[in-house]
C-alpha cells in the first residue's frame, strides 16, 4: 500500500477556507433545488393533483391515490442511493452530485406538461409515477454527496456537526421555495391555478437547475476522496463491501431517522388535505405557517448542528427526538380547535423538534461510516428511511383519521417514530470531535484497526 499522501499541500489556509465555503455554499444550494424540486410534488399532492389525475374518485380517495404516486418517490430513494452512492465512492463526489442535480431537474420541469385525466384518462397518473420515479432516484444520490462535499472540507474534527447542518438547511429551504412558488401562483382569479397555474413552479425548476450546475461546476473535488485516490483505496464495489462490513449501521441510521422522516412529511404534506378538507382552513393560510416554519429554520438546522458539535451528536439527536414525541399531542391538538391562530401557530412551531434532529443528523450518520464506503453507506442508511418511514406516513395518517376521525391517533403514530429513533440511535456510535478521515471499520475497535493497517 502506497504511503499516506495529503493532498492539501498546495492549498493555504485561507485557499482551504476559500474552497470550504464554496462546498457549502455548493452543497446547500444543490440540496435547496434539489428538495424544491421532490417537495413541490408534496404540496400540488394535497392540492391538485387528487383532483387532476383521480376525478371520478370520492376527495378522500382521490387524495390516497395522490399520496401513493407520492411514495413511489421515497421507494426510489434507495435505488438512488445505491447507484449513485456507488459511483460517488467510485468516481467522486463532485461527478455524482452534478449527474443527481441533471436527473431531479429535467424530471421535474417536465411534470409541468403532463395532460390529466381529462386528456389522456389514467395515463397522465402513470407519467407522474414515471417522473416520481426518477425524481426519487435523483434525491436518492443528492443527500449523501451533499452532506460528504461539506464534511469532507472541514478543518478540524469540532466543526463537522455545523458545516453538515448547512446542506441539511436545503430540505426546509427547498420547502420553502416551493410552498412560496406554489402561494404566488395560486393567487390567479377563478380557476386558472387548477388549469394550468400549477404548472409554473414545475417549469421554473429548469432555471434553478441551471443555477445549480454553475455553481457545483466551480468547486473542486473534496481532500478525503483525493486521498483516497493518492492512497488507491477506491472501493471495486463499495456498495456491497458497505453492507457485508457495516449493515448494522445502515440499519440503525435507517431507524434513527424515523421519528425526523415520519413527522416532516405529516406537518408539510398531510397537513394540506387535512387542513383544507376537514379543518376548512383556507389554502393560504396553510402555505403561510409553512413558509414561517422554515424561516425558523434557518436559525435551528444549522444551530442544532452547533450544539451537537458541542455536547455530542447523540444526546442532542435523542433530545430532539423526544421532543418530537411529545410536540405530536401539541400540533394536533391546536389543529383541531379549528381556531386560524392557533393552526397557524402549530405549523409555525411544527419544524423546530424537527430541526433538533435534522441538524446533527447529517454528521451523526455520515461519521459512522469509513470514507472509502461512506458515500454508499451514508446514502443507503439515510434512504431506506424514506421507505419505512417518510413515504408511508402522509398515507398512515390519512388512514388514521379515515378511521377514527381524529388527530390524536396520529399523535400516537409520531409518539412511537420517536421511541424508535430514541432506540436506534442509543446504539449507534458518537464520533463527535474525533478523527474520522482515517479507514476503520464500524465494528472494529481502535486497537484492531491499528493492527489492521
Amino acid at each position: 500500500m502506497a504511503a499516506v499522501t495529503d493532498v492539501n499541500y498546495a492549498l493555504t489556509p485561507d485557499q482551504h477556507a476559500r474552497e470550504l465555503r464554496r462546498a457549502v455554499v455548493a452543497a446547500t444550494v444543490g440540496t435547496t433545488i434539489e428538495w424544491y424540486d421532490f417537495l413541490l410534488y408534496s404540496t400540488m399532492a394535497g392540492l391538485v393533483f387528487g383532483k387532476l389525475f383521480f376525478p371520478n374518485e370520492d376527495p378522500l380517495t382521490a387524495t390516497l391515490n395522490s399520496f401513493g404516486i407520492y411514495f413511489v418517490g421515497f421507494v426510489a430513494r434507495p435505488i438512488g442511493a445505491f447507484i449513485f452512492g456507488h459511483y460517488g465512492d467510485r468516481i467522486g463526489r463532485k461527478s455524482t452530485l452534478i449527474v443527481t442535480l441533471l436527473l431531479m431537474g429535467v424530471s421535474t420541469f417536465l411534470v409541468a406538461f403532463l395532460p390529466g385525466y381529462a386528456v389522456i384518462g389514467m395515463w397522465g397518473a402513470v407519467l407522474l409515477t414515471v417522473l416520481r420515479l426518477l425524481q426519487g432516484i435523483g434525491v436518492g444520490g443528492e443527500w449523501g454527496g451533499s452532506v460528504l462535499l461539506s464534511m469532507e472540507w472541514a478543518r478540524h474534527n469540532g466543526e463537522r456537526g455545523f458545516l453538515t447542518s448547512w446542506p441539511q438547511f436545503g430540505g426546509p429551504a427547498g420547502l420553502f421555495l416551493a410552498n412560496l412558488a406554489v402561494l404566488v401562483f395560486s393567487q390567479m382569479s377563478g380557476d386558472q391555478f387548477f388549469a394550468w397555474g400549477w404548472r409554473i413552479p414545475f417549469a421554473l425548476s429548469i432555471v434553478l437547475v441551471g443555477i445549480g450546475l454553475w455553481i457545483r461546476l466551480r468547486i473542486m473535488e473534496t481532500p478525503v476522496f483525493r486521498n483516497l485516490v493518492a492512497q488507491q483505496k477506491i472501493e471495486r464495489a463499495p456498495i456491497v463491501e458497505v453492507c457485508k462490513k457495516q449493515w448494522g449501521t445502515i440499519i440503525l441510521t435507517a431507524l434513527a431517522r424515523t421519528s425526523e422522516q415520519g413527522p416532516f412529511y405529516i406537518f408539510t404534506a398531510f397537513v394540506f388535505a387535512y387542513g383544507t378538507t376537514t379543518l376548512h382552513a383556507s389554502r393560504d393560510l396553510l402555505l403561510a405557517g409553512v413558509l414561517c416554519a422554515v424561516c425558523i429554520s434557518a436559525i435551528t438546522i444549522p444551530l442544532s448542528g452547533y450544539v451537537s458539535d458541542l455536547i455530542g451528536r447523540k444526546k442532542m439527536y435523542i433530545i430532539g427526538c423526544a421532543t418530537m414525541g411529545v410536540f405530536g399531542f401539541v400540533y394536533f391538538g391546536l389543529l383541531d380547535t379549528g381556531s386560524s391562530v392557533l393552526i397557524f401557530l402549530a405549523m409555525v412551531l411544527s419544524l423546530i423538534p424537527h430541526d433538533m434532529q435534522y441538524g446533527p443528523q447529517a454528521a451523526l450518520i455520515a461519521e459512522s461510516f469509513t470514507p472509502r464506503l461512506r458515500y454508499s453507506g451514508a446514502s443507503i442508511g439515510y434512504q431506506l428511511a424514506s421507505i419505512t418511514a417518510g413515504g408511508p406516513a402522509p398515507l398512515i395518517a390519512t388512514a388514521l383519521f379515515a378511521a377514527y376521525k381524529s388527530g390524536t391517533p396520529i399523535a400516537i403514530y409520531i409518539l412511537i417514530t420517536a421511541v424508535i429513533s430514541i432506540v436506534a440511535t442509543a446504539f449507534l456510535k458518537d464520533y463527535t470531535g474525533k478523527d474520522v478521515s482515517a479507514e476503520y471499520d464500524g465494528h472494529q475497535g481502535a486497537a484492531e484497526r491499528r493492527s489492521a493497517a
